[in-house]
C-alpha cells in the first residue's frame, strides 16, 4: 500500500514543503480542507491543545488483532468524516489514544481510494482506547450522539456516501447492550428515525498515516461534524 505522506510529524520537510503536501489531502472530499499558512506553527499549536493523547489504541495495525493496555477498553464509532470525529473524541477526558481507519466492510485491506469509490462497504471509523476509571462507555456514547446527526443515512453535512454512515462497532456483549439502550433513549430525543448501524467490530483496518490526527497536523478543524441534537 502506498502511503502519501508517512511520518509527517517527524519528517525533515521545511514548512513550505509541508504546506504543499498537506494541500493535496482533500481526497474524495474534493477540497474540504486547506493547508495552514505555516505548517510548523500549526503543529506546535495543536500539540499544546491536545496534550498526552496517544495515537496507537489497542496497538492497531491494518487488520491486526487489537489489544488495549491493561485496565483499558476499546470503542469504535463512525459518524461521518473521520478527521472530525477523531478530533472530537481526543478532547474527551479519559480517552488515552485514538486512531482512524475503516470497518464494517466486505473486502480485505481497504484504502482511502477504494473506500471512496464505494466498492468496499467500509465506514470511516475512529478507534478509541479509554480508561473506564476516568470515562465510562456511556459517556462515549453520549459524545457520539451529541456530535453528529444519526438520522441522515449515509451522510453528514456535505459528505455523502456509505463511508460517512453513522455506526457503533462493539467489542463485547456489555457494549452491545449499552449501545442498544442508549440508542433507544436517543431516539426519544429525535424527531426522525435513527439510522445508526450497530454491529460487533470484526476487523479494524488502520487508515493511511496522513489521516491520523489530521486536525492536529493542520492546526484547524478541517471537517467539523454538523449534528446537534434535534437538527
Amino acid at each position: 500500500m502506498r502511503a502519501i505522506i508517512p511520518g509527517i510529524l517527524t519528517s525533515a520537510f521545511t514548512s513550505a514543503v509541508a504546506v504543499a503536501a498537506l494541500a493535496t489531502l482533500a481526497g474524495c472530499r474534493g477540497g474540504a480542507t486547506t493547508a495552514p499558512a505555516d505548517a510548523t506553527l500549526a503543529l506546535g499549536v495543536a500539540a499544546k491543545t491536545v496534550p498526552k493523547i496517544g495515537a496507537d489504541p489497542g496497538h492497531a495495525g491494518r487488520g491486526t488483532p487489537l489489544s488495549p493496555a491493561p485496565g483499558h477498553e476499546l470503542a469504535a464509532f463512525a459518524e461521518g468524516c473521520f478527521w472530525g470525529s477523531e478530533n472530537t473524541f481526543r478532547r474527551v477526558p479519559g480517552v488515552v489514544a485514538t486512531a482512524v481507519g475503516y470497518a464494517g466492510g466486505h473486502t480485505e485491506a481497504p484504502t482511502y481510494e477504494t473506500v471512496c469509490a464505494h466498492g468496499t462497504g467500509h465506514a470511516e471509523v475512529v478507534l478509541v482506547e479509554f480508561d473506564p476509571g476516568q470515562v465510562t462507555y456511556l459517556k462515549l456514547l453520549e459524545t457520539f450522539w451529541s456530535s453528529h446527526d444519526p438520522t441522515t443515512k449515509n451522510r453528514q453535512g456535505p459528505d455523502v456516501g456509505d463511508q460517512y454512515r453513522s455506526a457503533i462497532y462493539t467489542f463485547s456483549a456489555a457494549q452491545d447492550a449499552a449501545a442498544r439502550a442508549s440508542m433507544a433513549a436517543e431516539q426519544t430525543r429525535r424527531p426522525r428515525p435513527i439510522t445508526t448501524e450497530l454491529a460487533p467490530l470484526k476487523v479494524f483496518w488502520k487508515a493511511e498515516d496522513y489521516h491520523q490526527q489530521y486536525d492536529e497536523k493542520t492546526g484547524r478543524e478541517s471537517c467539523p461534524l454538523p449534528g446537534a441534537r434535534g437538527s
